[in-house]
This record gives structure tokens, C-alpha cells and sequence, in this order.
């Protein structure tokens, strides 16, 4: 396991809504970004993904909001794995957006697995990709995640 993946933002001003605070979807597209940032960092750049014909999917998505975030206030992610299957094929992640402070503003968790992009169907990813998902730092709530026999 390695140490804290994490990376900081400034809220952008296509980030608000109209009540003068960060727009819900916002959050989702930051956790998003990290995740892809992530990957990216240890060699899984888009690019590679495409040469591999394979990506990452999500099956579900939740937001808990926390604090309000405003424009160009720094916004720190960090994200934990919170679920992974013996054979890498499915994960959770739990990423928890920070205010400036040190308070968490969010946590939005998702749900996912590795998608083949020309069969376009769900498959085990390469041994790296694996490896690289057991690097995550744990969440409190980790467990793994047990497949159901087809």
C-alpha cells in the first residue's frame, strides 16, 4: 500500500451554481479527475488505456455533501479504496474533497469495474493494473469485494 494520492484544486468559476456555491455535479467531476490523475501518474494515461483497448467504468456514484465550497477556494481530493475483488475486476473508491482547512467538504464514493472496449464487456484487467489498485491507501470501511459464481 502506498502513501496518500491526493491533489489540490482550485474551484473553478464553470464550478458554481446559482446559489453562489459549487455545483453538485462538480464534485463527482473532481473525484473523477483524480481518479484519472491516479492512473496516469503510474504509467495508465489515457493513451495507454486506448493502446490496451480497456477503461474504467462505474456502476454507481455517491455524493455526501458536507460544507460548502466557493469559487477559487482550494480543493484538496484524496481518494482510498474502500472495496477491491481478489482479481481486480471490481473496486470501490471513497474520495473525500477537503476544504482549505482541513475540513472535508464531500465524499463521493464509487463503484466500478474494467470494461473491454471493443468486446464491450467487463473483464479481469492486466496484473499492473491490480498491483497498481492494492497501492490505494484503505479506507476505514474496506472490505473486499466477494464475486457471485456465474
Amino acid at each position: 500500500m502506498s502513501a496518500a494520492f491526493e491533489r489540490t484544486y482550485t474551484v473553478r468559476w464553470a464550478d458554481m451554481d446559482p446559489n453562489g456555491h459549487m455545483r453538485h455535479s462538480a464534485y463527482a467531476d473532481y473525484a473523477a479527475q483524480h481518479r484519472i490523475e491516479y492512473l496516469a501518474q503510474h504509467g495508465f494515461t489515457l493513451q495507454r488505456f486506448a493502446q490496451l483497448s480497456i477503461g474504467p467504468i462505474l456502476f454507481r456514484e455517491d455524493t455526501r455533501f458536507l460544507k460548502e465550497l466557493h469559487i477559487n477556494e482550494a480543493l484538496r481530493v484524496t481518494g482510498e479504496l474502500s472495496g477491491l475483488s481478489e482479481d481486480g475486476s471490481r473496486w470501490n473508491i471513497i474520495h473525500t474533497l477537503y476544504k482549505a482547512d482541513g475540513r472535508p467538504a464531500a465524499t463521493v464514493s464509487v463503484e466500478g469495474a474494467w470494461l473491454d472496449l471493443r468486446a464491450r464487456k467487463l473483464i479481469v484487467p492486466p496484473p499492473e493494473i491490480t498491483a497498481l489498485m492494492h497501492e490505494l491507501p484503505r479506507h476505514e470501511s474496506y472490505a473486499d469485494i466477494v464475486r457471485k459464481a456465474s
